[in-house]
C-alpha cells in the first residue's frame, strides 16, 4: 500500500453552498457529483491551468476524488471533492 501523504493547504473557502456559485455573478448552478476517472485527469494539467497535482492524488490508496459538475456539463470540471480514509475515520477535504 502507498504511503498516505499529508497536505496543509492554504486554502480559504469564503462560503458554504449547496451548488456550484459564480463568484463574480452570483448565479447558482444545480451540481452533480461524480467518481474521478482516469480520462477525467487528462483535463486537468497545468497546462489547462490547475495548480494543483491530482493525477498524484488520484494514485494514493487512502482517498477517493469526486469531481464537482454542472448538471448537463460533466465534461467540465467546477471543483473537487476528495475523501480521505483514516483506519475509520472519512475525512472531507
Amino acid at each position: 500500500m502507498r504511503n498516505q501523504t499529508k497536505y496543509h493547504l492554504g486554502v480559504e473557502i469564503d462560503k458554504l453552498t449547496n451548488s456550484i456559485v459564480n463568484k463574480i455573478s452570483g448565479d447558482s448552478f444545480p451540481t452533480e457529483i461524480h467518481e474521478v476517472t482516469r480520462d477525467d485527469l487528462k483535463t486537468v494539467t497545468k497546462k489547462n491551468g490547475w495548480l494543483f497535482g491530482w493525477a498524484a492524488e488520484y494514485k494514493l490508496k487512502d482517498r477517493k476524488l469526486f469531481k464537482l459538475t454542472i448538471v448537463g456539463n460533466t465534461n467540465i470540471i467546477q471543483g473537487w471533492l476528495v475523501l480521505v480514509i483514516i483506519q475509520t475515520t472519512i475525512i472531507f477535504i
